[in-house]
């Protein structure tokens, strides 16, 4: 190989590295961006309620197993939103009073959660109500914002299988 090949497989090299090099710096300086909103800034500061880990159900789960999470621990540290939001698959036939129930089976005096109901694992209905319900509380809607918004999206056609849920305190 004579030299002028050498020179281009060298420059050839350097030109791939430096590419690497500015890729690398560019996404490390580059600032994440959050698939979820930011929470409300209004109201108090609340602490996080501790939770067990979610169990094995033994089967794949209805949705993503991210989002399957994240309704899982948004039940978990909400229950001023999600014990107001209805349910409309049916569970009320199980018990559930809310979409919270969907999620969480019970809860200590201080509200930690001391058991899950696997139930949101299994139905599409019960993580999608949680699911938009966390959309809108990150939005910065309140509980009767939330179930102003659920009623209309689910309500028609589904009020059968709606939950006994109680209405959330009136703003006032």
């Amino acid at each position: 190989m004579n030299l002028g090949k050498h020179v281009t497989v060298l420059l050839g090299i350097a030109g791939v590295a430096l590419v690497a090099t500015v890729v690398v710096a560019a996404q490390s300086t580059t600032p994440k961006i959050s698939s979820q909103a930011p929470k409300p800034a209004s109201g108090p500061v609340r602490m996080r309620v501790n939770a067990p880990p979610l169990p094995n159900v033994g089967f794949a789960p209805v949705r993503p197993m991210d989002v399957v999470r994240a309704t899982y621990d948004f039940a978990a540290q909400h229950p001023e939103i999600l014990k107001y939001v209805p349910c409309y698959c049916g569970c009320g036939e199980q018990g559930h009073k809310a979409n919270e129930s969907c999620f969480v089976a019970r809860r200590d005096t201080k509200g930690n959660v001391l058991e899950w109901d696997t139930h949101g694992f299994g139905c599409t209905i019960c993580v999608d109500v949680a699911r938009e319900s966390m959309q809108l509380y990150n939005s910065g809607a309140d509980a009767v914002a939330i179930r102003a918004a659920i009623e209309r999206r689910w309500a028609p056609g589904n009020a059968a299988g709606r939950t006994p849920t109680p209405a959330p305190p009136s703003k006032k």
